[in-house]
């Protein structure tokens, strides 16, 4: 009796490696594009609102974890079911015009996104005294290996390491020591009657939902050869992602909410003065170190989800090959089109100065892209779905509500800007 126990026990033993790798291989695709989605454009997108206004952004923080949710949930159903890229569906359904439109969108966001990816990057390389040419350059050549070293789960795996850096700023928020009591007063505050507040909470919604975001996950599930039967694990993995990336950005607006918004300093200008500034009130190494170890994670997982999601795109909209599962001689315009991208940004950072404003200013272009990319994401759900994979009854309609609130902010946004 007792043998058969021990063998009982070895055999479960056996099992759990093998169970622990099903589901390392499965996850994925939720997880790391919502880990991009903490991109560095968010991060300071947070830390500014942290400072301006303080812990009354946390609460729109919160709201939003159903909105990405329900948003990236469509996605992954486009892709597991019917087997095309985003870009696609919408050139067999709408035709090249729509298309065009549709990956100029993604185009913007995606060159957005690697400026401030990169930025980044030369931020953290300054605070180390490190020139940004090295840092930048060093990041390109990094981000093109992973990307034509081939295998998607290759790259996704380093991807989620490297994205996991973002803990830091979970780190940042503890040794903040924020007030409970000025915590709670300012999640039950949303002042929405100051048009600033307003431009911030937008520039905060554009950096949650970002059009390349939807790209990239509906062509990951694509590449990770995902059927019908894993939907429901799918689903798992994209709201665990969820919670992840608005963990994070609350816990960078609690951080500098707690520490650089008690000092008044108005503005933010750069990625070393957010890491300098909160040297004071946590020291040099929680200030510099950890913080620059979050935004670096946040830099180059971001930018390998944005440049894969914009080679993604084009090569779907115009019908090359376009996976990640390809070889360099099978897909060379696809490799061709992640590796310029990524040239191209390091460039323009390099060449440039101002950060901050930059990057604040892209989040609010991607708020006043999301009507297109919504009314393209709903439109190809009703329309490319076989009925029982379709939205019904009141989630639909709490869906399409939820996404129209969305889009008319994207709409006033862009009346307010121009």
């Amino acid at each position: 009796m007792e043998e058969r126990a021990t063998g009982l026990k070895l055999v479960k033993s056996h099992k759990w490696p093998r169970l622990l790798m099903r589901y390392a291989v499965f996850f994925g695709p939720g997880i790391m594009v919502m880990l991009a989605d903490t991109d560095v454009g968010s991060v300071v997108t947070a830390a500014q609102s942290g400072v301006q206004w303080g812990y009354s952004m946390i609460l729109p923080q919160l709201v939003l974890i159903p909105i990405l949710y329900l948003i990236q949930e469509i996605t992954v159903r486009l892709g597991i079911i019917t087997g095309h890229g985003h870009g696609q569906l919408i050139r067999e359904r709408f035709g090249w015009g729509w298309a065009l439109l549709s990956v100029s969108t993604l185009f913007l966001t995606s060159v957005g996104a690697l400026i401030t990816e990169f930025s980044g990057i030369a931020g953290v390389g300054l605070l180390l005294g490190v020139p940004s040419w090295i840092s930048v350059g060093l990041a390109t050549v990094i981000l093109v290996a992973i990307g034509i070293s081939g295998r998607y789960q290759r790259v996704e795996w380093i991807g989620i390491g490297l994205g996991s850096l973002e803990l830091a700023f979970v780190v940042t928020a503890i040794l903040a020591h924020p007030r409970l009591g000025l915590l709670m007063h300012g999640l039950a505050s949303v002042p929405v009657n100051h048009s600033s507040y307003v431009f911030l909470l937008a520039a905060n919604v554009g950096a949650v939902i970002m059009p390349w975001m939807i790209f990239y996950q509906q062509g990951a599930v694509i590449d990770k050869q995902w059927t019908a039967k894993d939907l429901k694990l799918a689903r798992i993995d994209t709201g665990i992602g969820a919670i992840i990336t608005q963990v994070l950005m609350i816990a960078v607006v609690v951080t500098t909410a707690a520490t650089l918004g008690r000092s008044h300093i108005g503005s933010l200008q750069s990625i070393p003065q957010i890491a300098n500034s909160l040297v004071a009130v946590m020291g040099s190494t929680a200030g510099k170190l950890i913080f620059g170890a979050g935004i670096l994670g946040a830099g180059f997982v971001a930018a390998l989800v944005a440049s894969l999601a914009g080679a993604w795109g084009i090569g779907e909209a115009f019908g090359f090959n376009h996976s990640l599962n390809h070889r360099f001689r099978e897909a060379p315009l696809f490799y061709t089109i992640y590796t310029a991208a990524h040239v191209a940004g390091a460039i323009l950072v390099i060449a440039s100065v101002d950060l901050v404003r930059l990057t604040v200013d892209v989040e609010v272009m991607n708020a006043m892209l999301l009507p297109i990319v919504l009314g393209f994401l709903l439109a190809l759900e009703s329309k490319t779905l076989p009925d029982s994979f379709r939205m019904r009854g009141w989630y639909r309609n709490m869906v399409w509500l939820l996404s129209g609130i969305v889009m008319a902010f994207g709409v006033y946004m862009m009346v307010v800007s121009l």
